[in-house]
Parts: C-alpha cells; structure tokens; sequence
C-alpha cells in the first residue's frame, strides 16, 4: 500500500519564504502540477469529497484554481465558470474586491457565468485567509447563483479562513489540511 493522498501532495508542496512579499510563506503547488500521476489523484480526492454535492457550474479564481477547478469540472462533467483579474475577460463583466495577507486587489466574472437559480461549487487550489473566495462567492451570488459547496486541495489551519467562510454559512472542504 502506498502513501496517502494527503501525504503525497504535503511532500510535494515547495515553500518559498518572503514571497511576494517579506513575511509571507507562499505554498508553491507547481511540483504536483508536473507529477500528472499525483496530479490526476488530486483531482480525484476532489471528485471524491464532492461527488455528493449537487451543483450545476464550477466557478474557480485565477491562477492555480483555474487547473483545479477547470479539471475538477471536466472530470465530473460540468460547466467551469472562470473568475479573473481586472481587466482579462473579453465581455461585460462583474467585478469584487478582495483583501490579501498583503494586499488588495479586484477579480471579474462574466455577467453570463453564472445564470439565476444554478447550484455553484467555489473551487480553489488553496485556503488562506478566504478573502479571493469571499469575492469570487459574492460575484456568483449577485449573478443569482446559489452556492452549493466551497472546496479546496489544500487548506491552511493556522489562517482562519475556514472560519470566515463557515461563519458567512457556507460548507467548506477540503483535501488537506496543513498547520504550518
């Protein structure tokens, strides 16, 4: 029997201190990216813990929850919505602010991403403080979707992120968990 999922994407998570800014410890996900065993595996974890869930579209932030969550959509067949930086998407677009660990920062949606009434599943590579998420969530809402579920690869317990997203009501999951 081989190591566990969880194992393997710990070993695999490269950390680069003070980056992008001095203070921050940046988990760098790229060396599982290039693993595509491990890669696959991850999102199948994902498919496992959400395969319950019922939702219509996958609505992911850029950069690395555009692999996950576009991924993720693929292999459960549904549609994938992306969430990018101001100023990249082509069309009429809807835009939220977010706080970061260092900074603030604005994320846009297609007006059409999200259509009234479909079931959303949040997906990112990983959970912080929430702040992308809290954004990436309010975009959806104000398009009328309803949020089903927000996961994650990886998940942060030293940052309260989870508890953010918790105490606004939604269900939060995750693959791993790290404490430091």
């Amino acid at each position: 029997m081989g190591e566990s999922i969880e194992k393997q994407i710990m070993s695999s998570i490269r950390v680069i201190p003070d980056f992008p800014q001095k203070g921050v410890s940046f988990k760098d996900i790229t060396p599982l990216l290039k693993d595509p065993e491990l890669f696959r595996k991850c999102i199948d974890a994902l498919k496992d813990v959400c395969k319950e869930i019922e939702f219509d579209v996958i609505v992911a932030p850029e950069a690395r929850g555009f692999l996950i969550g576009s991924a993720l959509a693929y292999a459960m067949g549904k549609a994938f919505a992306p969430v990018r930086k101001k100023g990249k998407l082509p069309w009429e677009t809807l835009q939220g602010e977010y706080q970061l660990e260092y900074g603030t920062d604005t994320l846009e949606i297609h007006r059409d991403a999200v259509e009234p009434g479909q079931r959303v599943l949040v997906v990112d590579d990983l959970l912080a403080t929430g702040g992308t998420i809290a954004a990436t969530i309010d975009m959806a809402e104000k398009l009328g979707g309803e949020i089903a579920a927000v996961g994650f690869l990886i998940e942060l317990t030293y940052i309260p992120g989870r508890a953010n997203l918790s105490k606004m009501g939604y269900e939060v999951f995750s693959v791993v968990k790290l404490d430091s």
